[in-house]
């Protein structure tokens, strides 16, 4: 019989460390069903290591609208970073849905607490993120942002990031917040144990935006 799912999700990491791309995987392992669509994640060859300046995000557009157009097949896309680069150069150019981390996780995040915290990769990160908070209207909702003032590859396998996680969402936690948002999909792979670690709510952006996309797709295939 011919394969009916829809198809592919593909979950594009905007940066070239395939390390990040490793852990995106990982993350989304447990997404998988027989029948739904499969969950495709994709390093974008020409990004650069780590994005984390806005020249940085900037860069990835052209190139991360050339990968969504190579691929009529999909039946979504995910941007997976946090800055959500080229997410709206991406939707006016796809015929099917493209969801934003960063949106993603914030709505997800609001949607399991009153207040949230996010802990950023840097500092120059938190300025991009405010700008995008800002045009969503949830500033009010926001306890604050925190930057590890890592590497994205530190964030990814630094043998250190785990303690700096804690500290930092901890602090975010004592302001009130009722979930943490982890803004770098380099951190998926804390998510668990630091929600175990904290005893709050702990939200990986990816797997948010794939949840949605997951939906997205399965009700128009009904």
């Amino acid at each position: 019989m011919p394969d009916t799912r829809p198809g592919p999700i593909l979950v594009i990491n905007p940066n070239s460390n395939t390390h990040v791309t490793d852990g995106l995987v990982d993350a989304l392992a447990p997404f998988a069903t027989p029948h739904g669509p499969e969950i495709e994640c994709l390093t974008l060859a020409e990004g650069p290591f780590g994005i984390q300046s806005q020249i940085d995000s900037d860069s990835v557009i052209l190139p991360l609208t050339r990968l969504v157009q190579s691929r009529p097949d999909a039946s979504a896309h995910v941007i997976a970073c946090y800055s959500d680069p080229g997410l709206d150069a991406c939707r006016s150019i796809s015929p099917v849905p493209v969801f934003g981390i960063q949106d993603a996780g914030v709505l997800t995040a609001m949607a399991r607490a009153d207040l949230f915290g996010v802990i950023a990769v840097a500092e120059p990160s938190i300025a991009r993120h405010r700008r995008t908070m800002a045009r969503m209207g949830v500033l009010g909702r926001l306890v604050g942002e925190i930057p590890l003032n890592m590497s994205v590859d530190e964030t990814a396998r630094g043998a250190g990031t785990f303690d700096r996680l804690v500290e930092t969402g901890g602090a975010l936690r004592d302001r009130g917040a009722g979930a943490i948002l982890l803004g770098c999909a380099g951190m998926a792979r804390h998510r668990k144990p630091l929600e175990e670690a904290l005893g709050v709510v702990v939200i990986d952006p990816v797997q948010a935006a794939t949840a949605m996309a997951l939906g997205t797709v399965l009700a128009a295939n009904i």
